[in-house]
């Protein structure tokens, strides 16, 4: 994987012009143990964003997920939170996997196929390394 900003916790796209992501904006105004950050979702026909707050135990999560994930299972994240959901299915509506973001709040759920490239868990591993090794220190100084 090339070097990724600390800051690209989640990238998921294909050829088609489909993507999500999430990225770590900085730590959250008013809350020292969090971090501010968004879900970008970009496609041809739909395209948004929601901010999330994420938490020390929030990435501890997905790397839960990502295990999940590797297992061959689906995995939802942040699920029963506070906020925006986003799942991945491996076997979606479409017969290719999908990441489901929902945001509870607007009622909206945005299903967006894509087929990731065969090395994404381990990928997403490094990013969530990443993220962790940066911020985490910042947030245990508070």
């Amino acid at each position: 994987m090339a070097d990724v900003a600390p800051g690209e916790l989640v990238f998921l796209a294909d050829d088609e012009g489909n993507s999500v992501a999430v990225n770590v904006l900085g730590r959250q105004p008013g809350w020292a143990a969090g971090l501010a950050a968004e879900i970008v979702v970009g496609t041809p026909f739909v395209s948004g964003r929601i901010d999330l707050v994420l938490s020390v135990s929030k990435l501890k999560s997905w790397g839960d997920a990502l295990n999940r994930l590797d297992a061959g299972e689906n995995a939802a994240w942040m699920e029963w939170d506070r906020g925006p959901s986003f799942s991945v299915q491996l076997s979606g509506e479409r017969d290719c996997p999908e990441v489901v973001v929902e945001d509870e709040g607007s009622m909206v759920i945005v299903r967006v196929p894509l087929v990731p490239p065969d090395d994404w868990i381990e990928d997403h591993r490094q990013r969530l390394h990443q993220v962790t090794a940066h911020w985490v220190p910042m947030l245990s100084e508070q």
